[in-house]
């Protein structure tokens, strides 16, 4: 097995992320049923405490540990104000998550692979590891501020890195994005988000069985033909408003080389395979990036420890060269 395809297996933590009424929430449902077809069966984690219904059973769900009408009820809370304060109850316990998610990783790394069975189980080996586990998929709140912009948020982007490759899917609502402005708004956001986490980030342009997403890949690979759209859209709305998008367009204009995107469809299934390929793809570039910086970081701290202790051994050869004479001069 190639190192390539090894890292490409390796599991991952995906972090769903969008608008509400993106469908994130039928995204990751749809990301289950296509994970179950291929003989996968993903970890799927609920971060969303005012959820009503879930279209999937949730292996961890924040509602089983934090009461979301009882916080709001306990400490006077609107909703916003009571999901940012289940997150930060919950935050309190994500190392018992984290906990189960090196658990569970560690049995996939370590169950034998095709390669390594012998004749006899070949076949078993390979459908065992057809069955691995590859996907760690976090449904989080629909208010997407409170958990992109919240501490308890951060905590848990930055425990679910520390522990697996993570990887950002902003979810967008493909329909209501072929507004110019509308589309550069959501592309802030993603922009935002890419440089809040510091994470490979997945464009998921959901709903493509409504209105094809083409217009937006067009939008993001040829600045002129964003610039007719706007020209289009400013014969109809607030001259100030189509200003700043052509502004923030040209601003964005590199930004969007480093993106992968992809339209996808929760309804039909559509682009699933796109989606997974992507997260491959966002998975592999986690590796060999964090990798990176955590070795720098590595090396750093051990040239800090180096210097140090120079440091400390030169102060007491120091301090020992003045007890010298002083103890001399007290014999004498």
């Amino acid at each position: 097995m190639s190192t390539h395809t090894a890292e490409q297996n390796k599991p991952m933590c995906v972090l769903m992320i969008g608008m509400a009424g993106a469908g994130k929430t039928a995204l990751v449902q749809r990301m289950n049923a296509s994970s179950r077809v291929s003989g996968r069966t993903p970890y799927l984690v609920n971060l969303d405490p005012a959820v009503l219904h879930l279209p999937f059973g949730a292996n961890i769900d924040i509602r089983d540990t934090v009461n979301y009408k009882e916080v709001m009820r306990q400490y006077g809370l609107g909703p916003n104000g009571a999901i940012v304060t289940s997150l930060n109850l919950f935050a309190t316990r994500f190392d018992q998550v984290t906990s189960i998610i090196k658990s569970r990783s560690s049995e996939v790394s370590e169950a034998p692979s095709a390669l390594e069975a012998t004749a006899a189980d070949t076949e078993a080996a390979a459908a065992a590891s057809a069955k691995s586990l590859k996907h760690f998929i976090f449904d989080t709140p629909g208010q997407i501020e409170v958990f992109t912009w919240s501490a308890s948020g951060s905590l848990i982007t930055d425990m679910l890195a520390a522990t697996l490759p993570t990887v950002v899917v902003f979810v967008v609502d493909t329909p209501r994005s072929r507004s110019p402005t509308t589309f550069m708004a959501n592309m802030l956001y993603a922009c935002s988000i890419l440089y809040k986490t510091r994470l490979p980030l997945v464009i998921a342009f959901n709903k493509v069985d409504i209105a094809p997403h083409d217009f937006a890949v067009d939008w993001m690979g040829d600045y002129d033909s964003f610039q007719d759209a706007l020209d289009v859209e400013g014969r109809r709305s607030d001259s100030y408003m189509n200003s700043l998008t052509r502004s923030l367009g040209l601003a964005l204009d590199e930004f969007y080389s480093t993106l992968r995107a992809v339209g996808v469809s929760a309804s039909t299934g559509e682009g699933m395979d796109d989606l997974f390929s992507a997260l491959d793809a966002a998975s592999l570039e986690f590796t060999e990036t964090a990798g990176a910086e955590r070795a720098a970081a590595a090396s750093a701290l051990l040239s800090a420890n180096s210097e140090r202790e120079k440091r400390d051994l030169e102060r007491l050869r120091a301090d020992r060269k003045d007890e010298v004479p002083q103890a001399s001069d007290h014999r004498s």
